[in-house]
């Protein structure tokens, strides 16, 4: 018994045929042959699969070279990017469209401003469809119930931004968009090219925004240029910074937090609101300004 232990243990000892662990010879097999392979083939041709019964399967080392190359996570994130900006691109035309069609046509005009009870249904409208895009995680990702609520708000907030514009002069109208456009390209172009990271200031924003709705209730009690070009001013400021926040949410990559790419919904949705809040303050002073 010991000699055989010793015989067993000797490396010099003849080994028989291996057909691998747990496998038992079958006929016409090789030794060293695995259950499945053809004879003059290489045991490395095999390698573990959990998808095969044997546990083994072949082995395509230029098949597993190439997998996933076009779907992976930056080719994803730029596919979702551009969906993105497809949508805020489809929105804000349709709201320059409203703004426009007032704006230029008078009977319209006049009648915006002769039934302010239409902004009170745009709001309710409006303010619906963005609780429901915001607090509905499925809603938002099932299409097309959800483009079919983001059209809704879409029109919704044209609406309101138009006869909020109805309340200006084409010049002034025009001055805002300009300025706008400009401030939303440079700063869209800044958070595409910055180290600094803006996505960690989601709580800090937050807090600046309860701030801004608090100081909005006092300025309605406190009428004057200054207190409206102060609230504009900073409404502007915390919007553009809210601007570079969403759009590096949307990035992802290097930044610490980031928005998955089904959420294409609701990212279009806080651009959106973004460009349109900087717009409706930067009109403010444009207005407080010229008064």
């Amino acid at each position: 018994m010991q000699g055989d232990q010793q015989q067993f243990f000797n490396p010099s000892y003849p080994q028989q045929p291996a057909y691998g662990i747990g496998f038992a010879p079958q006929p016409g097999m090789q030794p060293g042959m695995q259950p499945g392979m053809q004879p003059g083939m290489h045991p490395s041709a095999f390698a573990p699969s959990a998808g095969s019964p044997e546990g083994y399967a072949p082995y395509d080392a230029e098949s597993a070279s190439v997998k996933g190359f076009d779907f992976n996570d930056q080719t994803i994130r730029r596919g979702f990017i551009k969906k993105v900006y497809s949508i805020l691109t489809l929105q804000l035309s349709i709201t320059f469209v409203f703004v426009a069609f007032v704006m230029n046509h008078d009977p319209t005009r006049l009648w915006v401003r002769q039934h302010p009870g239409m902004f009170w249904v745009a709001f309710i409208v409006m303010f619906g469809t963005l609780i429901a895009i915001s607090c509905c995680g499925e809603l938002r990702r099932k299409a097309p119930a959800n483009m079919v609520f983001l059209g809704l708000f879409t029109f919704a907030e044209s609406f309101l931004v138009s006869m909020v514009a109805a309340t200006y002069s084409s010049e002034e109208v025009m001055l805002a968009f300009g300025i706008t456009a400009a401030v939303c390209l440079g700063l869209t172009l800044f958070a595409f090219q910055t180290k600094w990271d803006f996505t960690m200031m989601g709580g800090v924003l937050f807090t600046a925004v309860i701030i801004l709705f608090l100081f909005g209730l006092i300025a309605m009690f406190i009428p004057g240029k200054t207190v409206q070009l102060i609230y504009s001013s900073f409404g502007a400021l915390l919007f553009s910074v809210y601007l570079v926040y969403d759009t590096q949410i949307m990035m992802g990559g290097k930044h610490k937090f980031s928005i998955s790419p089904e959420e294409y919904v609701f990212a279009a949705l806080c651009l959106y609101l973004d460009v349109i809040n900087i717009f409706l303050h930067i009109l403010s002073i444009i207005g407080a300004s010229r008064n």
